[in-house]
């Protein structure tokens, strides 16, 4: 960990005064809250009845609104969009080609995500083989699992970059606007004529739409502090009048049993939600910069940058293996009622411990993060975009079933072969992803 630091803090002494460290800085916040909301929602218990994984939201409805906190997606998806239209314009001004660039940004997303497949793969088959309830592992898998949809949407999003992009250079904020009324009418007749299947568009339309957002920041739109705070209120304003009125829930994340989900699909008061942390974002911006030009809050920020995407995907899955070792030694800290005043205690003092459990993987897989180009020449845009067509299927499927399926070895053999297949043929790295990367 010391070299880690002393590293980074000469990557943070040579960094240009011209870099807009609050795109580092809320890039890492934003996944490590959510991070912590999943670690803060489980609720494992053991009772009269046995052993059981509950989730705080069905149990405490008061706690809907702590959603209104750990729902940043929207924050990652317009940082998204400043990255990329930085890192699209500097490559359309070197000549770069659109193969290569999108080479670059999916094999950094998708090598991390090909590792956590395969140890599920093999996890999963091995717990059958021994004879693990297969509803368990369908629980854990899923749980550990459901970091990836947010994956399977961005990819599909930084593939139409050219096309994002092109719109936001030829209309502006017209661009933005337009996928705004395109994803009130899929909303509209998701709620109001009953096209279901229509509604799950909107995982494309609404959060394209929240990327266009980092357009508009990168190239400097909504400068004035006077319409950055009529954002963030209108946004909120919005948001409390919208989950009122109905028919959108309190809860911007999705509840376990509840009929309505406002992320399955995404529903409008996402893009209220994405207004108002747009505005916040804004009008911080500039004392942000400021404290991150300190040396220690930057070199902070560039450590954990540097295994960001692995923190991301294995925290629930170091979460899973420690609630499984806690339920194998008797219950050991699970014996509280869920949402009560000794649970939350309980709940902070394991937060060390969650901590502790995922070290090993940040430490074991973080190499993957960082690989170095496996070809002289990256795949054709063609294939780029044929694989990721497949591994973003296939990972929708697994974030919402888990591993276990009706195949043999009880593994969902189809998913996992589409999200896997799409890894190899978009960037030419195949299974077992140990080839030296540094």
């Amino acid at each position: 960990m010391k070299a880690l630091w002393v590293q980074a803090e000469k990557v943070a002494a040579a960094t240009p005064e011209s870099r807009n460290r609050t795109v580092d800085f809320l890039r890492a916040a934003s996944l490590c809250a959510v991070v912590l909301g999943h670690w803060l929602m489980a609720a494992p218990r053991v009772g009269d009845g046995g052993a059981s994984l509950d989730h705080l939201l069905s149990i405490s409805p008061w706690t809907h609104f702590l959603t209104w906190l750990f729902q940043v997606m929207p924050i990652f998806f317009f940082v998204g969009g400043w990255s990329n239209a930085t890192t699209w314009s500097a490559a359309r001004r070197d000549g770069l080609p659109f193969s290569e660039w999108l080479h670059r940004r999916a094999l950094r997303l998708l090598m991390p995500v090909g590792v956590l497949l395969l140890f599920w793969f093999v996890a999963g088959a091995v717990a059958a083989a021994a004879g693990l309830d297969s509803e368990i592992l369908r629980l854990a898998s899923r749980i550990a699992l459901v970091p990836v949809w947010f994956l399977a949407v961005y990819l599909a999003v930084v593939a139409l970059v050219p096309l994002t992009h092109g719109a936001w250079r030829r209309w502006g904020m017209g661009s933005f606007w337009g996928l705004i009324a395109v994803a009130c009418f899929i909303d509209w007749g998701f709620f109001s004529q009953g096209w279901d299947a229509f509604g799950w568009t909107n995982y494309l339309i609404l959060w394209a739409a929240v990327h266009q957002l980092g357009y508009a920041w990168r190239d400097g739109r909504m400068a004035s502090p006077r319409l950055q705070a009529l954002c963030a209120s209108g946004g909120f304003i919005l948001l409390v009048w919208m989950v009122r009125i109905g028919p959108w829930p309190v809860s911007l994340v999705g509840v376990p049993g509840d009929p309505v989900s406002n992320t399955s699909p995404p529903h409008l008061p996402l893009l209220a939600l994405a207004a108002f942390q747009f505005g916040v974002v804004r009008l911080l911006e500039a004392p942000l910069n400021r404290w991150l030009a300190r040396p220690i809050p930057w070199t902070a920020t560039l450590v954990l940058s540097s295994s960001l995407m692995t923190l991301f995907l294995w925290h629930s899955t170091s979460m899973m293996l420690l609630i499984g070792a806690a339920f194998w030694a008797g219950g050991v800290g699970m014996h509280g009622e869920p949402g009560s005043i000794t649970w939350w205690v309980g709940r902070l003092l394991w937060l060390p411990l969650l901590v502790a459990a995922l070290v090993p993987f940040l430490a074991g897989f973080g190499r993957f993060e960082r690989p170095k180009s496996v070809t002289t020449s990256p795949p054709s845009a063609t294939r780029q975009i044929f694989g990721l067509l497949l591994a973003c299927v296939g990972l929708a499927f697994l974030a919402d079933m888990g591993v276990t399926g009706p195949g043999w070895l009880g593994l969902a053999w189809v998913p996992l072969g589409l999200a896997l297949a799409g890894i190899f043929v978009a960037t030419r790295v195949g299974p077992p992803f140990f080839r030296p990367l540094r």
